[in-house]
């Protein structure tokens, strides 16, 4: 009962400010409680919602977002995949060093200075591909799809192979198929990866139209807290001047726009999450 009661509480430590944020997008800013303690909206109102989709800033960086999404979640699953596949084959010559060395990689990077002259001397600097190929793999991710891959019967392969089948085939048409929960998993984290990514917008990319949705939702906070300057959501708002929302409105909005396709995925795999981290950290 104390082990309910403490998840109970914890559930609803983690999930009020949420929805205490999806609740003040959703209330008329001219309301006089916004911004006080409120269960549901006392004034509902979309103006905020329709304000933030009429900004071509915001409507622009949605695109970049779902593009890298859309197309970096494919890539990276297909390096880890074949990666992992690989390595999972013991009888593979230097098989211990090659480990060794993708494992060397998750303590010792180069740091910020030298990654930004690697990226640079790739020409991937205000480069749309400069949000695919940096981090394309994840040496972590690829180790659990090893993991996993280890604990299949060996005997699926070998059946495979007296029917013909070459390693490319097995790859596909054998090994694929029964790595889906981990895949899954692997999948979920690389979109919400993309998706919340902000950091690589801000120090690679100076064209406005480079800008992920996450890096104009830091931009509009970092800017609504300078008080020497007019706030990137107030100039919004005040273009908008008809309707009733205020810059903390946008700021709820923008948020909310931002979290809430990625947490609608987690319904979808759900069923393969749990299962293919557990089976990927069987072994190590």
């Amino acid at each position: 009962m104390i082990v309910y009661g403490f998840l109970l509480l914890l559930f609803i430590v983690t999930f009020f400010p949420f929805w205490h944020i999806f609740i003040l997008s959703l209330n008329d800013a001219s309301d006089p409680t916004y911004g006080q303690f409120m269960l549901w909206p006392t004034e509902f109102s979309l103006d905020s919602y329709k304000t933030v989709l009429k900004d071509s800033e915001i409507l622009n960086s949605i695109g970049v977002t779902v593009a890298r999404t859309v197309i970096g979640v494919p890539l990276t699953l297909a390096c880890i995949s074949m990666l992992a596949y690989s390595l999972s084959k013991r009888e593979l010559v230097g098989w211990r060093s090659i480990n060794l060395f993708f494992v060397f990689t998750m303590y010792f990077s180069g740091g910020l200075i030298p990654t930004y002259m690697v990226v640079r001397s790739l020409n991937l600097i205000d480069s749309f591909w400069v949000f695919i190929f940096p981090g394309i793999m994840s040496i972590f991710w690829m180790i659990l799809v090893r993991t996993y891959m280890e604990g299949l019967p060996k005997e699926m392969e070998e059946a495979a192979q007296l029917e013909g089948a070459n390693d490319i085939q097995i790859f596909l048409k054998v090994i694929i198929p029964v790595c889906i929960p981990v895949l899954a998993t692997i999948t979920l984290f690389s979109a919400i990866v993309h998706w919340n990514a902000w950091y690589d917008s801000y120090i690679y990319t100076y064209n406005p139209n480079l800008k992920t949705l996450s890096a104009v939702l830091v931009k509009i906070l970092n800017q609504f807290q300078t008080n020497d300057m007019l706030s990137a959501a107030q100039q919004l708002a005040n273009e908008q001047r008809k309707m009733p929302v205020s810059s903390e409105s946008i700021r709820m909005t923008v948020t909310m726009v931002a979290t809430l396709p990625i947490i609608l995925m987690y319904p979808l795999l759900q069923k393969y999450l749990l299962k293919g981290m557990l089976i990927g950290a069987v072994k190590g």
